[in-house]
């Protein structure tokens, strides 16, 4: 592992991707932010929904085909955290990718000659994407600011492919039960959704045997309570700009070239090992 930290001249000599997670919204404006990132130097930006549309793919033929407990591995942070602490439960972590593996991977297909750039909400996926063999560089939210702190920008701009609209909420607690389409597959009372790793140590030392599916996060309100997402509004205000978000870029026409389509990531692996 390297320290993978990127620098200018990486972006004035190399073709970039920023794989940007949809977080990013509640510190930064949409489109602005893409205008930001291209001026900056990425050739590409891409948002890690098409990533996510994978996984739930993923989690859904798993979780139909088990009867046993099984948590989301979406947050690095709690799986670090199974690993270290509560060994016992790493048989019950879903062998998935993240997002962002699943969305890194995909681009090392289709752009093979560009090198990727995650920009990270927290410190456990900054580690995530240090220990990934698809990700190139990483930065996080509050230096990506400094970053873009001096540029203006003007106009419409989209993200480049793998656009997908629904799983913009997936950086909410309960986002990825919300998008993976479970009804019929999880029963009333088998599955939980818990943010903040207190109370998800609190449920592991005494678990519910009627739950069979924990949707979780490390950080109190999901991924927008990252210690990268430097806001001043409360856990509701930052969920408020995610939704807001959403229902700005889904108003949009969006090019069929610049959304997610599932053949191009045919042959692609998403599991990983715990």
């Amino acid at each position: 592992m390297n320290d993978k930290n990127l620098d200018l001249n990486s972006l004035k000599n190399e073709k970039l991707i920023a794989l940007l997670a949809p977080s990013f919204a509640v510190m930064f404006d949409y489109p602005e932010i893409i205008l930001k990132l291209r001026k900056l130097g990425f050739d590409k930006v891409v948002e890690l929904t098409f990533g996510a549309k994978l996984v739930n793919h993923e989690y859904h033929k798993i979780l139909k085909n088990s009867k046993k407990l099984l948590i989301s591995t979406v947050c690095p942070g709690v799986v670090e955290t199974i690993k270290n602490k509560y060994p016992k439960f790493i048989k019950n972590l879903i062998s998935v990718d993240s997002p962002m593996v699943a969305t890194a991977k995909i681009c090392k297909r289709v752009y093979p000659n560009h090198k990727t750039c995650f920009i990270s909400p927290c410190t456990f996926k900054k580690i995530e994407a240090r220990n990934s063999d698809y990700v190139d560089y990483v930065i996080d939210y509050m230096e990506l600011a400094k970053l873009v702190s001096n540029i203006s920008v003007k106009g419409k701009d989209n993200f480049d492919m793998f656009y997908n609209e629904y799983t913009k909420v997936y950086p909410l607690s309960g986002g990825l039960s919300k998008t993976a389409h479970l009804k019929g597959i999880i029963k009333p009372g088998e599955e939980i959704c818990i943010d903040g790793i207190v109370n998800i140590i609190k449920f592991l030392e005494n678990p519910d045997p009627k739950v069979r599916f924990m949707d979780v996060t490390f950080c109190v309100g999901g991924c927008i309570g990252g210690p990268f997402v430097n806001s001043n509004l409360d856990i509701e205000g930052r969920k408020k700009r995610i939704l807001d978000y959403t229902k700005k870029s889904s108003a949009l026409d969006i090019p069929k070239e610049s959304k997610g389509i599932l053949e191009v990531a045919k042959g692609i692996k998403f599991k990983t090992k715990y």
